[in-house]
């Protein structure tokens, strides 16, 4: 092991519960675990049923009385979590919120700094990170400029380069193109190689980490341990259970795509050129007014039809442009150059320019879903948050709870309707984005890496979802890196990173 390194840290889970303000059930409960120093665990279950809120204990950060109650005891390295938040060092689902600093190298460096690693050894632990994560960018680059892939991948490097006891990985390659998937997964290999540390990583996708973990431990729906042992015997001999759990296992089918009859034209693009514009502003210095970005274009002109009972999947490398394209095809983000048509049975005697209609006027000609499910919460229970788009169409009462009534049941989101949606796990936050977006009826949906955070059930329920829609004459596009669900929802593909982008 190499001298100098935080050693391996050991982590005590004594009948441990943790139940957030203002939740009638908890998080998780009567968990029981013992992890030894250097062994690498494989944290398996169903949505929602607490690997995040054990991951963020074990973190330190789940707050104090006032955030929720906890019972039983959680020690890192003989420690309690608060007092060993230098030994561990966590990944949580959502990048954003680990994004501190303006730019990428000060971003990576600023754990280390905290730690009082000395100044010359913290920019060699930069460079190094990065390039361990494959994160090729100049160190002044805006982290405001990265994808949502790429600040993943920041927000990895700045765990490594901080060299914690005890990585906590939440979901590492979730927003990751295939290619991305690989580097993050060697990184941390070489990482764990390199410093012995322990490892605790959630997936809902077993192949990627089969080869790395040495442990697999899977989180019962009604509280405690439901499986745990080496990865062969628990995928072999609990095969049956983990898949009732909703546990991704290698051969995990796939359902057919429906076959749908193209109807009337939706919307086209012509040598539609997108990016961000010029609203965008820099140089905030004391005594400087700032100074407007110029527009940049991101990629090749895109051409694309998008009709009644089509689905479209953009795809690509990270940075390649998906969202962005997907902000500007849904009317929130204005076309560069080029033309982005509505054609007349969406537009529906409006101006066919989707960027100058008002949000009530999209509510039902084009929905949205992005890519950090948080940006789009506006209610304090989930019931209001699905009914918020049909009050807005000033339906009636009644219809407003039949509609959110359907979608709670078939989003598997019944169980937390008095919720806020703030303290649900990652994957029924994604789950409830895209049931605001359903909640209207759009003609056109546009999603943005829809199906990350979910288990093999609840995966399966959104892919059926989303090919009942276009079943039913709605036109998909869906930014995203998952081959099944662009296979299950029989999607063309717009390669955004190739060298012709026409669809």
């Amino acid at each position: 092991m190499t001298t100098g390194l935080p050693a391996p840290a050991a982590v005590r889970v004594d009948d441990w519960g943790w139940r957030y303000a203002g939740r009638s059930d908890w998080a998780a409960r009567g968990l029981g675990l013992r992890i030894e120093p250097g062994e690498r665990v494989l944290l398996l279950g169903s949505s929602g049923v607490g690997k995040s809120t054990l991951l963020a204990g074990l973190a330190g950060v789940l707050g104090g009385d006032d955030d929720g109650e906890a019972e039983g005891s959680l020690t890192v390295a003989g420690r309690p979590p608060a007092e060993a938040r230098g030994s561990a060092g966590l990944l949580l689902q959502d990048p954003d919120a680990q994004v501190i600093l303006a730019r990428v190298g000060d971003d990576v460096a600023f754990a280390c700094e905290n730690l009082g690693v000395p100044r010359e050894e913290i920019w060699r632990r930069v460079r190094r990170a990065l390039d361990e994560v494959g994160l090729d960018v100049p160190l002044d680059r805006s982290t405001t400029e990265l994808s949502g892939g790429q600040k993943q991948r920041l927000a990895l490097a700045g765990l490594l380069a901080m060299r914690p006891g005890l990585l906590l990985l939440d979901e590492p390659t979730a927003n990751l193109d295939p290619a991305g998937v690989l580097e993050v997964r060697d990184a941390v290999r070489a990482a764990l190689d390199a410093t012995g540390a322990t490892l605790v990583v959630v997936e809902h996708r077993v192949a990627v980490w089969r080869d790395v973990v040495t442990r697999v431990v899977v989180l019962g729906a009604d509280g405690g341990v439901l499986a745990d042992g080496s990865p062969d015997t628990v995928l072999s001999d609990a095969a049956g259970e983990l898949r009732r759990a909703g546990v991704w296992l290698p051969d995990t089918p796939v359902p057919e795509a429906p076959v749908v009859a193209e109807g009337g034209a939706l919307l086209t693009a012509r040598s539609l050129v997108f990016g961000r514009g010029p609203a965008v502003t820099r140089g905030r210095r004391r005594g400087r007014r700032p100074r407007p970005v110029e527009a940049r274009a991101v990629g090749l002109p895109v051409d694309a039809d998008l009709r009644e009972g089509t689905a479209l999947a953009l795809i690509g490398r990270n940075g390649a442009g998906k969202s962005t394209l997907a902000l500007t095809l849904g009317g929130l983000l204005p076309a560069l150059a080029g033309s982005l048509v509505a054609e007349p049975a969406l537009a529906d005697g409006r101006t066919p320019d989707p960027a100058a209609w008002r949000s009530r006027e999209l509510l039902t000609r084009i929905g949205s879903v992005f890519q950090n499910p948080e940006h789009q919460f506006i209610a304090s229970t989930v019931r209001d948050e699905l009914a918020a788009g049909p009050r807005a169409l000033g339906l009636a009462e009644a219809d407003v709870q039949e509609r959110v009534d359907e979608l709670l049941e078939r989003l598997a989101l019944d169980g937390v309707a008095a919720a806020n949606p703030f303290t649900l796990s990652g994957g029924q936050k994604r789950r409830l984005s895209v049931g605001t977006a359903l909640a209207t009826r759009p003609r056109l949906l546009v999603l943005d890496e829809p199906t990350f955070g979910q288990d093999a059930r609840t995966w399966q329920g959104l892919v059926m979802l989303i090919a009942g829609l276009r079943e039913d004459g709605h036109a998909i596009v869906a930014a995203t890196h998952d081959a099944e669900f662009v296979s299950a929802v029989g999607a063309a593909s717009l390669r955004l990173d190739a060298a012709e982008v026409t669809a």
